[in-house]
């Protein structure tokens, strides 16, 4: 009667949103007085995931899902909840895991909580904490169901560890061709870059910027910091910059610790996507901008002159904190 937790990976490495659900369903077991079973496809090396209270590993080696395919990942993580008697499931908030869990709920006939923050409120009644109107409230949502989903928001719970065993275990669950009605013909992507779903940090930029031979001070920015790279829609439908860059309501969400903002003006779709951001720093010269209003911290002034002199001292620090 595990928890079961479904742990992502990208060419055999697990993803860092992978150890916080692990962490989480620690949590969640520790209140429910039980352990922890995590689910792995063409995974590698496990044993880090005991580091974050992973009692033990299903591990799925199947070529056929190697990329993911949300019907088959599904189907195999219902198969693997029914035989460990998993009464909570929990996943992450990933683009990936928000297409796998209504499927998965639907077949555990589970009630399904998405934007989850913190451990249950209660077990009994099954009571979780989650963001509510574009992260601007809370509500505490009851699970009646003899099964239940959990979707943790990205960066709500943190890494908490907690050795266990991670003791690996070949799983090869009963997939039906109808499984993979859908297939992947090819993946492309960015390479050397960090993606804007893992980041810690991310530097986006606006129309304020006038044009996108203007993008360099904010690449260096995010090359100093490690972050990545984002825009707003005006500047992906002009063709600055690809449409993966985009963040917002229409865009990818954003959860990361820091979000700087450069020449955005902060219309609401675009704060209604960067709302669970933990920090965020506006640079814009204008001071009624909305996103003032939004942000922890700004800085009124041209992006021309502020960004590269921002860059400078933030090499510098670098340096001397290296």
């Amino acid at each position: 009667m595990s928890v079961l937790v479904y742990i992502e990976s990208e060419e055999g490495k697990f993803k860092k949103a992978s150890y916080e659900v692990a962490s989480y369903a620690k949590g969640v077991a520790d209140k429910m007085g039980t352990s922890v079973t995590a689910i792995a496809f063409n995974a590698g090396d496990v044993s880090e995931l005991g580091k974050y209270g992973v009692d033990k590993v299903l591990n799925v080696t199947n070529d056929k899902l190697k990329n993911f395919n949300a019907e088959a990942y599904s189907d195999a993580v219902k198969q693997a909840a029914e035989k460990e008697g998993s009464k909570v499931v929990v996943l992450s908030q990933s683009a990936n895991s928000k297409y796998l869990a209504p499927l998965l709920a639907v077949q555990l006939e589970a009630g399904y909580a998405s934007n989850v923050v913190g451990l249950p409120e209660s077990t009994d009644p099954f009571t979780v904490k989650r963001t509510a109107f574009t992260n601007k409230a809370f509500n505490f949502t009851k699970i009646t169901t003899d099964v239940k989903v959990i979707g943790l928001s990205k960066n709500a719970y943190g890494l908490k560890e907690a050795q266990a065993d991670a003791a690996s275990e070949d799983f090869s669950p009963n997939l039906s061709e109808e499984d993979f009605s859908v297939n992947v013909e090819s993946v492309d992507k960015a390479t050397n870059k960090v993606t804007i779903a893992d980041a810690e940090v991310v530097v986006s930029g606006g129309r304020g910027l006038k044009g996108p031979e203007n993008w360099g001070m904010v690449e260096e920015m995010a090359d100093i910091l490690g972050a990545a790279t984002a825009c707003s829609k005006p500047v992906s439908d002009m063709g600055w910059r690809p449409h993966s860059e985009h963040v917002g309501q229409t865009g990818k969400p954003v959860a990361s610790n820091l979000y700087i903002a450069i020449g955005i003006s902060g219309a609401i779709q675009h704060l209604a996507g960067i709302n669970a951001a933990k920090t965020k720093v506006v640079i814009n010269n204008d001071p009624e901008a909305p996103f003032f209003k939004a942000a922890d911290y700004g800085i009124v002034g041209d992006a021309f002159e502020v960004v590269p002199r921002l860059n400078e001292k933030l090499k510098e620090f670098k340096e001397k904190n290296a």
